[in-house]
């Protein structure tokens, strides 16, 4: 493979919504770029980037694509992201391994939800952008009115860098060219006002301009970084990645006006040196120590687990030892390659810009740092922000092999994709698996039957009730059993209170003068938690309540620990009896944010659910974000509500918030369907 340099070498990553065509564009660059023969096809199944088998036969993409290739002097590394909410575990982490973020839109859809969340990610992160309208020869797409809607949206510093043309069958450059033919607009304007925002960053530049009244494409270079890397000008560019319109000239834009490694904004690392937390620059020299981050993970079945890296400093060579996060063991880099798509190109070495893969490195995760000295150990990647992963099922292998298999399989995706969380309740012996949305584990499930035939049922998972009491209460209980030889004794007074809710549970011993004996008193304590476990009313755990035990007997021949564990339970439930036992539900802190349009129909849907609402605040383009406290059994079902009544475009996060009393018909459906198995117990 051809030597490049670090200033030769570009980072992008395509963002945007799916169904706005990244993965053709992809194809169009590809083909532009001489690196495949022709362009491929989503229809077909025949895309560089979509290479699993059920992107193929779904016909979007799933997951995190590389595709690096060379054009016109230069080494490219290409990100193509999955475009639905539900994969932003795979999209988001594309956003700390490039300098670069094209926002592709569809010219035909305008600005969807995708769209402004990457931009926003993006502005948050310091990386430049540039809009990329595509599917411009679309029907009916209002090219004029979209280039209006991106600068009223985000700002005035949205400028086009080349227009359409032709009838959109071409475009015309509005930066190295002053004049030209377009659709709409004017090439000369556009050039212009290209120039005027640029030269606004430098004021000798802007000095020579004024006087000259006109300046170089060479001379607004570096300034036009300079611009990019502020965000005080955002390129917009027109393609067709169908088409092929624009595609040359994109390329052309990619190679000579996109940054490389030394004029992007660096990342920001932490440094836990000496106990101080301290912020750390990379800096893109390949004779430094090495820094490089991990951002994808996946398995495959002959090379075993794959990380895929971000060099930001120093050089990776096959053969070297390099440390993963804070291991004190250093693991020898095997085969070094690039990726296109499936296809791996052998790579000599990477540079602080380079975007490459090693493979059967079982103990490489997903962000971790890679370094090449054990002093650098305290250098940790600051942690991405997702989205919180609420929506849950629960998984029930079939046989017990499948349980086992189930585990292994788990373990795979969970390593692949950080916004999928595994949570096993003990006391249902759930399984639960919870991501981003219904599609999110759908397309899970769908992977786990094709790839490793485990087929599986689902269901909700069990809601997490608990049991409380509302009074103080006595109880008593004399246990005493004969049976021809040693007999069993024991007799337990104690007291239940009521404590604050989220106190949990106390136990405390008030016996004096040796009335149960010491050695006894952890076996009353025993008998009382076997209680707490399984409940009083309907099956769930108890809490926020302190046991007092202040009295009790023995005898001298048959007390023993058996007896005050069966005295203490039966105790306990003497007293819950009587201390108006209920039943708590689990209440959740939620935010949904939406379009400020929405926020009525949001207030009113969590209303319903008996929501209490805490606020609304509106938030920049455009959106809004409701605050609100709603029980979780009232949950069902809004995920699919929120994407209706906001055309998908709604987001939310769900976290605990705390307990409170069921209500009366909740709780008296819970007792009763409780009674068979307290009953026979």
């Amino acid at each position: 493979m051809t030597s490049f340099s670090v200033d030769n070498l570009r980072t992008l990553a395509l963002v945007g919504q799916a169904g706005s065509g990244k993965t053709t564009l992809t194809e169009a660059l590809l083909a532009a770029a001489g690196a495949i023969p022709a362009a491929g096809s989503v229809e077909a199944g025949s895309t560089v980037s979509d290479y699993l088998p059920l992107e193929k036969s779904l016909g979007h993409s799933l997951q995190l694509a590389t595709s690096s290739f060379e054009s016109q002097g230069a080494r490219i590394h290409l990100l193509d992201t999955p475009g639905y909410a539900d994969f932003l575990g795979h999209a988001l982490p594309a956003l700390t391994a490039v300098e670069t973020v094209l926002v592709v839109i569809n010219a035909h859809h305008g600005i969807e939800p995708m769209t402004l969340r990457m931009m926003d990610r993006a502005r948050g992160l310091g990386l430049d952008r540039v809009l990329v309208i595509n599917q411009i020869d679309a029907p009916d797409a209002d090219l004029p009115g979209l280039l209006a809607r991106l600068r009223e949206v985000f700002g005035k510093e949205c400028l086009p860098i080349n227009l359409p043309a032709g009838g959109a069958t071409r475009v015309s450059d509005c930066f190295f060219s002053p004049s030209g033919e377009s659709d709409f607009s004017s090439v000369e304007v556009a050039h212009r006002e290209l120039v005027d925002q640029v030269v606004e960053v430098d004021e000798k530049l802007m000095a020579r301009y004024l006087e000259q009244g006109e300046v170089s494409a060479e001379a607004l270079h570096d300034p036009l970084e300079r611009a990019m890397r502020e965000g005080h000008l955002i390129p917009v560019v027109f393609t067709s990645g169908r088409t092929g319109a624009g595609v040359a000239e994109l390329l052309n834009v990619i190679v000579r006006l996109l940054p490389n490694p030394t004029e992007g904004n660096p990342p920001r690392y932490i440094s836990t040196a000496l106990e101080e937390t301290t912020e750390v620059r990379p800096v893109p020299d390949p004779k430094r120590h090495v820094i490089a981050e991990v951002f994808k993970v996946e398995t495959d079945r002959f090379l075993g687990r794959i990380a895929t890296l971000r060099v930001h400093q120093g050089r990776i060579t096959p053969n070297m030892q390099l440390y993963a996060g804070d291991a004190k063991k250093p693991f020898k880099v095997g085969h070094l390659w690039l990726s296109r798509g499936k296809e791996q190109v052998a790579l000599e070495e990477a540079l602080p810009g380079d975007i490459c893969a090693i493979s059967r490195i079982d103990e490489l995760e997903y962000g971790q740092v890679l370094h090449d000295a054990a002093d650098d150990a305290h250098i940790h990647a600051p942690p991405l922000e997702f989205p919180a992963s609420v929506f849950g099922l629960t998984l029930l292998p079939k046989t017990r092999g499948d349980a086992q298999k189930l585990a292994d399989v788990l373990h795979r995706f969970l390593a692949e994709d950080p916004c999928l969380r595994l949570e096993r309740n003990a006391q249902d012996h759930e399984t639960v698996i919870r991501g981003l949305g219904e599609l999110h584990l759908r397309i899970l499930l769908d992977r786990i039957a094709e790839e490793y035939k485990l087929d599986l049922d689902t269901r909700p998972p069990s809601i997490p009730f608990r049991e409380t009491i509302a009074a103080r209460a006595e109880g008593h209980c004399r246990h005493k059993k004969q049976t021809g030889g040693a007999g069993q004794f024991g007799e337990v007074y104690l007291r239940v209170e009521p404590l604050a809710r989220g106190a949990g549970f106390a136990f405390d011993s008030e016996v004096k003068g040796g009335a149960i004996p010491s050695v006894y008193i952890p076996s009353v304590e025993k008998g009382v938690r076997s209680v707490l476990e399984s409940g009083f009313l309907a099956g769930y755990p108890m809490q926020d309540l302190r046991v007092i035990v202040h009295d009790g007997k023995t005898h001298p021949v048959d007390s023993k620990e058996v007896a005050f564990i069966a005295a203490g339970r039966k105790a306990f439930l003497d007293a819950l009896a009587q201390a108006r036992a209920l039943v708590l539900e689990p209440v959740m802190f939620i935010e949904v944010t939406v379009s400020t349009s929405q926020i009525g129909d949001i207030t009113a849907e969590l209303s319903g659910r008996r929501g209490q609402i805490r606020g609304t605040d509106m938030l920049r383009l455009g959106r809004g974000r409701v605050s609100a406290q709603v029980p979780l059994s009232e949950m069902e079902g809004f995920p699919a509500r929120l994407k209706s009544l906001t055309a998908g475009e709604g987001s939310y996060t769900l976290d605990f918030s705390h307990y409170e009393p069921a209500p009366s018909t909740l709780q008296h459906r819970l007792v009763s369907a409780h009674k068979p198995q307290a009953e026979e117990a």
